[in-house]
């Protein structure tokens, strides 16, 4: 099937993935792209730090889910940015893409989120089909310390918007994909 004939310019085009920790997110998410393209685009947010090992074995699991019909690209700020248009895209993760903004905003939530929310727009003009996973950090313990209440409130707000933009959000629970969205 060639993808690009399927994409119609100005439709919203966003899938926000989203759930806890090890829900099946990012599975679930390549699996969709593939159904519609033969080469989609994986883009990582994520910034490895030279010292985090474990982080660094995650990041390689990633790859290797992936196989060579995929292209990846790295971009922890302007994804708006990367030519997207007429692919099929996944964006891994809205979580880490905010820890990059929350980190060069030196913890400011709201410069934060208008960053996020100015990207989000960004994308929601390019003519192609996002999936976009996102956690669900706020079904979990309170965090102890107020910049982690912080990002929490962060991440919720974020996910809020997406949601409220996209035609399509899935919850996965247990790697079982559970629709609670679906305008297509």
């Amino acid at each position: 099937m060639d993808f690009s004939q399927n994409l119609s310019l100005g439709k919203k085009t966003i899938c926000l993935v989203t759930g806890g920790a090890r829900s099946g997110k990012s599975s679930y998410a390549q699996q969709q792209a593939l159904e519609i393209s033969s080469s989609p685009v994986y883009v990582a947010t994520a910034k490895i730090y030279a010292n985090d090992d474990e982080f660094k074995q995650r990041v390689q699991r990633h790859k290797l889910d992936r196989d060579e019909r995929w292209t990846s690209i790295e971009e922890q700020f302007q994804v708006s940015k990367l030519p997207l248009e007429n692919k099929a895209v996944v964006i891994d993760c809205v979580t880490l893409w905010l820890t990059n903004f929350f980190s060069f905003y030196k913890c400011d939530v709201e410069q934060s989120l208008q960053a996020i929310k100015e990207e989000i727009d960004a994308i929601q003009k390019i003519n192609a089909r996002f999936f976009i996973i996102s956690n669900e950090i706020g079904m979990g313990v309170h965090a102890e310390t107020e910049i982690g209440r912080k990002f929490i409130d962060l991440q919720g707000w974020a996910n809020q918007y997406i949601a409220g933009l996209a035609n399509k959000v899935v919850l996965m629970v247990s790697g079982i994909p559970v629709i609670i969205k679906d305008q297509s």
